[in-house]
């Protein structure tokens, strides 16, 4: 199979039947073979009934429905698991990314060879104030802490060579970093294509300015998971040991003050050295026992799934 299309929705009962017809010209005017899978995160109106619909008159299309609504990143999760084609495209299902550049980010994985594409909506159709000029101040953030020089992290249009997406995990908030996590596994060869981005036809956006803060949030969290994540005693041993070293020679320098220098002087309890001695080697222990603990948690972690299916089409 060529191409496996994740779309992950909730509450798009207006596009769906609209996207499809859009996706499956290009795919036959292109003659690709293709699958496009649904994932439906919990909607509440009739989104489920037109994919069952749709799935029902068209071997091509499945779905799966989560319970409730367990967030973008745990719906592409399910997606990867079940693409089989050999270039898997996700885009969003609002009908702001447009299917018409699939053949495009297709050909750049499959023959020229990127590990994975992401599109850039150089030329938006969104609120500058309260979409454009937060995502360029989050975009900038996040090519300067993980490296990954992207104009765009937040376009839901990308494409993945299917080794890609069966080797990164994609949980939390952590969709906005796919690129990053793949860099991180070990799939440097990422490229940028500049995209068509559509105003949207139907309904309001799901997200609100709280994205970014969380968005924020999960920068520092993945800058921590791609240096540390799998060695938490450097980062937490490394701190533990600096803030105990600088507590000792507090200690060592009020203990020789007091038995050789001055005898006569003050007490050591009325020296404000003393409690920041105390402090930092509490701390220091502290960051220790931290580090140790996580080197525990991480080989003893059990896999746990993080969505519930309720029903699935067309999926063996």
């Amino acid at each position: 199979m060529n191409i496996s299309v994740v779309i992950p929705l909730l509450n798009e009962e207006e596009s769906l039947i609209e996207l499809y017809d859009w996706i499956a010209g290009v795919m036959q005017s292109n003659r690709f073979s293709y699958e496009i899978l649904f994932i439906d995160d919990g909607s509440t109106d009739r989104s489920w009934d037109i994919i069952n619909q749709l799935s029902n008159n068209n071997l091509q299309v499945k779905g799966i429905q989560f319970l409730k609504n367990f967030g973008k990143s745990q719906a592409l999760h399910a997606g990867f698991e079940l693409a089989q084609g050999d270039v898997i495209i996700t885009m969003d299902a609002d009908l702001q990314d447009n299917p018409e550049e699939i053949p495009e980010l297709y050909d750049m994985v499959q023959n020229q060879h990127y590990d994975m594409v992401s599109g850039w909506k150089k030329k938006r159709y969104d609120s500058v104030i309260s979409k454009n000029l937060p995502s360029k101040l989050f975009n900038w953030a996040a090519r300067k802490t993980s490296g990954v020089k992207l104009h765009d992290f937040n376009c839901g249009l990308k494409a993945y060579k299917k080794t890609v997406v069966k080797n990164i995990d994609v949980s939390g908030e952590m969709h906005r970093y796919i690129p990053v996590l793949a860099k991180t596994a070990g799939f440097s060869n990422i490229g940028e294509k500049i995209v068509q981005h559509q105003a949207r036809k139907y309904g309001q956006t799901k997200f609100g300015m709280d994205r970014f803060i969380n968005g924020f949030l999960d920068l520092i969290t993945i800058w921590f998971l791609s240096r540390f994540g799998r060695r938490p005693m450097h980062l937490f041993g490394a701190l533990g040991v600096l803030m105990f070293a600088i507590g000792f020679g507090f200690s060592l320098y009020l203990g020789i003050d007091k038995l050789f220098l001055h005898p006569q002087g003050r007490l050591i309890t009325q020296r404000p050295q003393f409690y920041l001695a105390l402090a930092t080697m509490v701390i220091g222990t502290q960051f220790f026992v931290a580090g140790f603990l996580g080197e525990l948690i991480l080989r003893n972690r059990p896999d746990k799934k993080r969505y519930l299916i309720k029903e699935k089409l067309n999926v063996l």
